[in-house]
């Protein structure tokens, strides 16, 4: 057998910067407003992760301003969160995520793996055995009655397991939704809303015949491939967080059909993928700040095998311990992630607040902090913050200042 052909990290990162939507120049100044432009980078990459962080921004709104820049929120709540004209759903993927309508069928695998007890929180499992009739008597009623709140069922909250605050109707419906009997029909400011299936999904969608296992565990393989441009088999089973044998098989019957390339990658300890359509693009002249919750980053150790940078997210870090700060998101400039960000929306006092700035080792300051600035001034304008205040924490801190007054 033919060793795989060798690349160097500085082309793997240009692969996969071109497969995230991260080359060419800067978006053009502007508010995009047409459905078209953001279906466009939802398709590039399978999902959107919901997150009920709201620091900044609730986290499936951030990946497409650092793709696009500023965009109009009503038009994606429009298409995704709302009743009617909805393009996309909402399960289990990387975490909880926003998809479109195709990839329901392929993660019905999913929903009858939770109806056995298998790849969903113990608590649920524990829940399931104990309390089948008041399952049973949840669904019925949102049968007759959805779509409905938790709060519609009328039971007081009290713990229930594993979760504060959940009552078992609560329970019940988040079990629900992992079998798949019960989705999201909307959500009112972020609360969901669950109905029937039958009553939410687009009847071409619901009546799609279930795929074989295999062929969909596949399918959602090759997606992910397709969207890294390069990765491990690790990653490729990451991104829709795949059983690992199943992932193994979909990965070497991806490299037997020639979608995947093997290839050795400079500096990693593991055999490479490359897919067979992946391109690098010439240029990379972004400047922006990524979602904790971003693909190219959700990963942490392929963000580090990619740029050396180790990330970690530190909401649950007592705050002593903290390094960086509460909510911090990595600065993409160009081809490096070249810092991070300790951000918050103040929306009380119309201010974008940048608690604490960093530039990574070997990064000029100076001039990080000049790329970063025009995009962090369209952030506030797009949060519709009247200002930004960066305060004096972190390595960039300065230099960050002076960009803003420039």
């Amino acid at each position: 057998m033919a060793r795989p052909r060798r690349i160097s990290l500085k082309s793997a990162r240009r692969l996969a910067l071109t497969a995230q939507g991260f080359s060419g120049a800067r978006p053009a100044p502007g508010k995009t407003t047409r459905w078209q432009a953001l279906s466009k980078v939802i398709d590039n990459l399978n999902l959107l992760q919901i997150d009920s962080v709201n620091v900044l921004s609730r986290s499936h709104y951030l990946p497409l301003f650092s793709r696009l820049g500023s965009y109009d929120k009503a038009v994606l709540d429009k298409h995704t969160l709302a009743a009617k004209n909805r393009r996309c759903f909402e399960y289990w993927a990387h975490e909880a995520s926003i998809l479109p309508y195709r990839y329901q069928p392929l993660l019905r695998w999913r929903m009858d793996d939770a109806r056995n007890g298998t790849g969903i929180y113990k608590g649920l499992v524990e829940f399931a055995a104990d309390k089948q009739q008041v399952i049973a008597r949840t669904l019925e009623k949102v049968r007759a009655e959805g779509p409905l709140r938790p709060r519609d069922f009328g039971q007081p909250a009290v713990r229930s397991g594993e979760w504060w605050g959940w009552n078992d109707h609560k329970t019940a419906l988040e079990y629900l939704f992992w079998t798949g009997d019960v989705t999201t029909a909307r959500r009112d400011g972020f609360e969901r809303l669950y109905d029937v299936p039958e009553r939410v999904l687009p009847e071409e969608t619901h009546s799609t015949p279930s795929p074989a296992r295999a062929d969909a565990i596949r399918e959602l393989a090759r997606h992910s491939a397709r969207a890294l441009g390069v990765s491990t088999e690790t990653d490729i089973r990451d991104y829709f967080r795949l059983p690992v044998a199943d992932a193994r098989q979909a990965v070497a019957e991806l490299v037997e059909s020639g979608e995947l390339h093997m290839v050795e990658i400079q500096g990693w300890n593991k055999p490479g993928y490359i897919w067979h359509e992946a391109k690098s693009a010439r240029s990379f002249e972004r400047a922006t700040v990524l979602s904790p919750f971003d693909p190219l980053v959700w990963n942490r150790d392929r963000a580090q095998r990619l740029f050396g940078f180790r990330y970690r997210i530190e909401i649950y870090t007592p705050a002593p311990k903290r390094q960086f700060g509460y909510y911090v998101l990595p600065i993409l400039i160009g081809e490096q992630l070249s810092g991070r960000l300790c951000m918050k929306a103040d929306r009380q006092a119309g201010t974008l607040r940048i608690n604490a700035a960093w530039h990574e080792d070997g990064v000029d300051p100076g001039a990080a902090s000049e790329a970063i600035a025009p995009a962090l001034h369209d952030m506030s304008q797009w949060l519709d913050l009247e200002r930004v205040d960066i305060a004096g924490r972190g390595n960039m801190a300065t230099e960050l200042k002076t960009a803003f007054r420039s």
